[in-house]
């Protein structure tokens, strides 16, 4: 069986009690003991209606009931008894529900603030220069009696505020801002006649008017910076201070006037700090003549009151800038008879520092470096003034005079070095021609064989030339080398000096050349040397005969050593003495019929019929002989000597028709038959002319059919056909 164990009751509460007071405890009682609660037991109603009460379990089955809070017990606006009505029921569904009288018991209560400052304090704000008089005006009641003579009033501090019966505050002066507190705490406390009371607190604010103007207050007014400083760098903190107090002062705006040129700073108008706007060179116009830049800072308040200073920044320099020259490399070329202490370049007059003063604008040279440098040195050292020191003659070789000279110099700045570049000078020595070649002797003899070949090396010449480098000599021939036929014999390689034969030599023509040959060093040096060639006679000719062919007629019954015909062979050889000949029979001489006599010895020789002619026993068939003679001009020679001699040798073809007796029978020869076959054929270069025939033939073709066509509309036009006549009826 379910029930309340406490219940009914009656609790009592205090008044103004806060959440969670303890009002009444009690029970709940569960039988059989296995069966549970299904919940709390919780307020179902509540008479009058309300929510200031809720309950809070101790244990099981042991419960408070509290007051919540909501809303906090007044004895003087809210009933005075409660009547709550609690259920509960278990897991079985059995119910219980009881009443609690809830009684509320006053309590003496100190007097209350009304309004805005019942519940917290009140700022109140007046004017500074605002005349004595009522600042604020506040109401308190004491909730206990109905009416409000008894309470009386206190306030901390006293001066300069006054507070009367009714809650007026009232001030006795004229505030100012800058001289008075900003502002003043006054307690207030509100007593009954039980003397219970209450404090709060009203704190009056004095607004600052700003009726004053901001002034600057910084000592220091001129400033100084490096240029190239990086945009938004900080030059300086510009600050103003606001008599009217540091919140006007946080206010205040700051502003640069209207600069005159290049903009190069700005200000924050909030915190007048001042930066670089652009980039400072102060190595060109307008700051390399006037580095100091003035400004005009302004500031100004919220209600238009304003200041202004002047204040400088100068720009210093820096050293930015390495030394540059017009150019770093150079070429100089200089004749090899220089004097030495020449002066070959000034770097001074090509190198400069943009830097705007000094010595960040100052530079020297290192010493020289390179490829024959010791030949040249600065005078004075470090000055780039270059000048020659050593001798550069270029046929000197014992001081190593060269033709080329590197030289590497570094300008470099004195403040920093390493600001530097370097300069590459080369120096090429021209070399003057002083000597003129000469010839390694004055005169030169060569034999050349009349035989031999076309473009065959005949001597060679050398000349030589002490100007160093050497130019490189030219040879050529300026006199003789040639013949009443050709006007050059002698052909001379420029370069090497080789002299060649470029025709054939012929000693029974010219037996000996003098030539002049020239050498040049290709500029103004010249000289020249005789060479003699003499042309070693040599057999190169071959036996020439009267006539080289002979058609000759023998009768078959010729006697022998009978001269034929009367037939004699004469022959001249331009480089051999008629002794030398000798004749032979080289070919066609079947069964030797043939021979010449005298065989050798002599210029002249006579055909003789050596055998007589065998045709009837058969020996001889041929009747027609084709003889090769050949002359030849060892006749002179040895015979161990003829194997390594140069032998001409000559040649004559003879005919001999053997004429037979009329008995006798010619046997017949088979007879050949050419057949020569032939075509048209035409030169490639000749195709003009099938081009012309088929132009032709096309120019006919149209004719034909223009000339048709005419005769076509002519007939058309002229011989029309008759009309029909119609026939009458009868």
């Amino acid at each position: 069986m379910l029930s309340f164990s406490g219940l009914p009751g009656t609790g009592e509460v205090k008044e103004n009690s806060p959440a969670g007071a303890w009002v009444y405890t009690f029970n709940v009682t569960l039988s059989p003991s296995n069966i549970s609660l299904k919940g709390i037991p919780i307020i179902i109603n509540s008479n009058p209606l309300t929510k200031a009460f809720r309950i809070n379990p101790v244990s099981l089955l042991q419960y408070n009931v509290a007051t919540s809070g909501d809303p906090i017990l007044d004895y003087e606006t809210m009933p005075h008894t409660f009547e709550l009505q609690i259920l509960v029921h278990d897991d079985a569904e059995a119910r219980a529900i009881q009443i609690l009288t809830v009684v509320v018991v006053d309590e003496n209560e100190p007097p209350e603030f009304l309004g805005n400052l019942a519940t917290q304090t009140v700022m109140v704000y007046i004017l500074e220069n605002t005349p004595p008089g009522i600042i604020y005006q506040f109401h308190a009641v004491d909730s206990e009696n109905s009416t409000s003579t008894r309470l009386t009033y206190s306030w901390t501090p006293g001066e300069p505020f006054s507070i009367s019966s009714d809650g007026t505050i009232s001030s006795s002066k004229s505030f100012d801002f800058e001289n008075d507190p900003s502002s003043y705490s006054l307690n207030i406390t509100v007593t009954n006649g039980q003397r219970l009371s209450t404090s709060r607190m009203v704190i009056i604010n004095i607004i600052n008017c700003n009726d004053e103007s901001p002034y600057f207050n910084i000592t220091e007014k001129v400033f100084k910076i490096k240029e190239e400083q990086m945009i938004g760098e900080i030059v300086t903190t510009i600050t103003a201070l606001d008599p009217d107090g540091e919140i006007f002062s946080n206010s205040l705006r700051y502003s640069i006037a209207a600069p005159q040129g290049i903009p190069y700073f700005s200000i924050n108008p909030d915190n007048g700090v001042i930066r670089v706007a652009r980039r400072i060179d102060r190595d060109i116009v307008p700051l390399l003549q006037h580095p100091n830049i003035s400004l005009e800072i302004h500031v100004e308040d919220s209600k238009g009151k304003s200041n202004s200073i002047t204040i400088v920044i100068t720009i210093e320099d820096i050293n930015d800038h390495p030394p540059e020259c017009q150019k770093y490399t150079f070429r100089e070329r200089f004749l090899e008879t220089i004097s030495v202490r020449t002066v070959i370049m000034d770097l001074n007059n090509i190198c400069s520092d943009h830097d705007a003063v000094a010595p960040n604008n100052l530079f020297n040279f290192t010493g020289l470096s390179g490829v024959g440098s010791h030949k040249f040195a600065q005078n004075p050292p470090g000055s780039g003034k270059i000048e020659l020191v050593g001798n550069v003659d270029l046929e000197n070789e014992t001081e190593g005079a060269k033709e080329n000279y590197i030289l590497n110099i570094v300008v470099q700045d004195i403040v920093s070095t390493s600001y530097r570049n370097n300069i590459y000078i080369f120096v090429r020595i021209l070399p003057v021609n002083e000597f003129t070649p000469v010839f390694s002797r004055p005169s030169y003899v060569f034999n050349a064989s009349e035989i031999l070949t076309v473009m065959s090396k005949i001597g060679i010449v050398t000349a030589t030339d002490e100007d160093r480098p050497s130019t490189g000599i030219s040879y050529s021939i300026v006199a003789g080398g040639g013949t009443q036929d050709y006007s050059d014999i002698f052909w001379i390689d420029p370069k090497e000096g080789t002299i060649q034969a470029v025709a054939q030599l012929n000693y029974e023509i010219t037996p000996v050349y003098i030539l002049t040959v020239q050498a040049s060093d290709n500029e103004n040096g010249i000289q020249t040397a005789q060479v003699t060639v003499n042309i070693v006679p040599e057999n190169d000719k071959k036996p020439i005969c009267s006539s080289n062919s002979h058609l000759l007629e023998v009768p078959v019954g010729l006697t022998t050593g009978t001269n034929i015909n009367g037939l004699y062979i004469s022959c001249v050889d331009q480089d051999s003495s008629p002794r030398s000949f000798r004749y032979f029979i080289h070919s066609g001489n079947v069964n030797n019929h043939f021979t010449f006599s005298p065989s050798a010895g002599s210029n002249i020789s006579r055909l003789i019929l050596a055998s007589p002619f065998d045709y009837e026993g058969g020996l001889d068939r041929v009747w027609e002989y084709r003889l090769k003679v050949y002359i030849t001009d060892d006749n002179l020679i040895s015979m161990a000597e003829r194997s390594t001699a140069l032998i001409q040798t000559g040649s004559v073809t003879l005919t001999i028709k053997v004429i037979p007796n009329p008995t006798t029978v010619v046997p017949t020869t088979p007879g050949v038959t050419l057949l020569i076959s032939r075509e048209n054929v035409y030169f490639v270069s000749a195709w003009y002319v099938p081009f012309i025939i088929c132009l032709g033939s096309l120019l006919l073709l149209g004719l034909l059919g223009y000339l048709t066509f005419l005769l076509a509309r002519y007939i058309r036009t002229h011989c029309q056909p008759k009309p029909k006549e119609d026939k009458k009826p009868l």
